[in-house]
C-alpha cells in the first residue's frame, strides 16, 4: 500500500488529501526499514515541509475553513507528534518541535471555534461525528505533553481564517466575515458570507445548516446555497455561485472588515460583493452590535434590487412562535425575542443536518427586505 502510495499521491485533489498522503508516508517510512522506507519517509517530510505553511494559516486556522476539516487535520499533526516520538530520532528535532508550534495553534483556534455546548460551530462543510470531537483533540494533545493557552476575552478575531467570535453575558455568537476558502481549492465552501450562529444560556438557538452529503445532487447545492445559511440572499442568486458538489464559480469577497469592543458590547461589520455580479452591482453590508441581554444585526444592500431576504434557521430544540410584530422563541424554559424593523417575515418548515445522512426538522425565519436596509433585534433574559 505504500508502494501504491507513493505513485499515487493525490496532486490533482490537494489540500486535506495531499496532507493525509504525506502523513501516510511519513509513517510508512518510520514503521519500515530499507531503501524504500527512507524515500517515503525523505518524501513525506518533503511535502510537509512545504504544505504545512501552505495549509495552516497564521492564526492556526486549516485554510479549507471548515472547523470539521480542521479537527481532522489536527489529529494529522499530533499523529505525527506522537509518530516521531514512537521512533526517535528519525526525525529532525527542529521538525519535530516546528510541528509541535503549529499544533499548538492550531488547538487554540479549535478552542474559539466550540460552542459553549462543546462542539463545532457548523460552517461550511463540517459536521458532527467524522472529526474527534475537540475535547478528545485536547486530551490528545495533553498526552503528548503540547500545552496551549486557550484565547478569553469578549472578542476574539481570527483575522487569517475570516472568523470571529464574540462572548457577551449568556450570549456567544460565531460570525463567518471571511473569504470562502482558497482560491484554488473552495470545494468545502458554501455560500454563507456573512452568516452567523448564536448560543444562549450554553444553548445553539440560531445554527447553520450543516452538512448531510456530498453526493451532487441537488440538496447538496441547497445545503451549500445562501439561502439555507443565516445570511442576506439578493434576487434568489447565491452569494458564490455554487455548483456540483465542490464547484464554486464567482466568489463573493469580504470587505471593511473591523471588529472591536467598545462600552461592554462587541461590535463586528464586514461587507461582501459576492451581488455586484448582478444587474444591481449590489454590495451587502452588515453590523452586528452585541451586549448584555440583546444581539442587533443591521444590514444594507448598496445598489439596486428586485427582492431581498434575511434567513434565520432555528435548533430543532427551539420553539416558535409568531406574534403581531416579532417571533417568540423558547428553549428549556427560557425566551428570547426576535423584532424587524419591517413586517414582513414569517416562519417557515426547515431541516438541519448536524450529521452526514442526517436530516431533523426544524424551522427558519425569513424576513423581506422593503427597503434598502433592514435591522433584527434579538433580546433574551429581560
Amino acid at each position: 500500500q505504500s508502494a501504491w502510495l507513493e505513485k499515487h499521491i493525490e496532486w490533482h485533489l490537494l489540500g486535506n488529501h495531499l496532507f493525509a498522503n504525506a502523513k501516510a508516508l511519513v509513517f510508512a517510512g518510520l514503521f519500515f526499514e530499507g531503501r524504500a522506507a527512507k524515500r517515503w519517509l525523505s518524501k513525506g517530510l518533503e511535502i510537509l515541509q512545504r504544505e504545512i505553511p501552505e495549509q495552516i494559516l497564521d492564526d492556526g486556522g486549516q485554510f479549507e475553513l471548515s472547523p470539521m476539516y480542521h479537527l481532522i487535520a489536527t489529529e494529522d499533526v499530533l499523529d505525527l507528534v506522537n509518530a516521531a516520538k514512537a521512533w526517535p530520532g528519525l526525525v529532525d528535532k527542529d521538525v519535530v518541535e516546528h510541528w509541535k508550534q503549529t499544533a499548538r495553534k492550531m488547538l487554540e483556534w479549535a478552542s474559539v471555534m466550540r460552542h459553549p455546548d462543546g462542539q463545532i460551530a457548523l460552517f461550511n462543510d463540517s459536521a458532527f461525528g467524522i472529526a474527534p470531537e475537540p475535547d478528545e483533540i485536547f486530551s490528545y494533545a495533553e498526552r503528548l505533553g503540547i500545552e496551549f493557552e486557550p484565547p478569553s476575552g469578549a472578542l476574539q478575531h481570527l483575522e487569517h481564517s475570516g472568523y470571529v467570535r464574540a462572548d457577551v453575558g449568556d450570549a456567544v455568537l460565531f460570525a463567518d466575515v471571511g473569504r470562502i476558502g482558497p482560491d484554488y481549492l473552495p470545494g468545502h465552501a458554501h455560500a454563507d458570507t456573512l452568516a452567523f450562529e448564536l448560543s444562549l444560556y450554553d444553548e445553539r438557538w440560531l445554527v447553520d445548516t450543516g452538512c448531510s452529503t456530498y453526493e451532487v445532487c441537488d440538496e447538496r447545492l441547497r445545503q451549500r446555497g445562501t439561502a439555507a445559511h443565516n445570511t442576506v440572499i439578493v434576487d434568489s442568486e447565491d452569494s458564490s455561485e455554487v455548483w456540483s458538489s465542490f464547484r464554486v464559480a464567482r466568489r463573493a469577497r469580504p470587505l471593511d472588515v473591523k471588529s472591536e469592543v467598545a462600552s461592554d458590547a462587541v461590535a463586528i461589520s464586514a461587507a461582501h460583493d459576492g451581488y455586484k455580479r448582478l444587474k444591481g452591482r449590489v454590495i451587502h453590508e452588515r453590523v452586528f452590535k452585541l451586549q448584555s441581554g440583546e444581539l442587533v444585526i443591521s444590514d444594507e444592500l448598496d445598489g439596486d434590487f428586485n427582492s431581498a431576504e434575511a434567513n434565520l434557521l432555528l435548533h430543532p430544540d427551539v420553539e416558535v412562535r409568531e406574534g403581531d410584530s416579532s417571533v417568540i422563541l423558547t428553549r428549556n424554559d427560557r425566551e428570547a425575542e426576535i423584532q424587524f424593523d419591517g413586517d414582513q417575515f414569517g416562519v417557515y418548515p426547515a431541516t438541519w443536518h448536524p450529521e452526514f445522512g442526517l436530516s431533523i426538522p426544524t424551522h427558519r425565519i425569513t424576513v423581506a427586505f422593503t427597503r434598502s436596509m433592514l435591522t433584527t433585534t434579538i433580546r433574551w433574559g429581560n
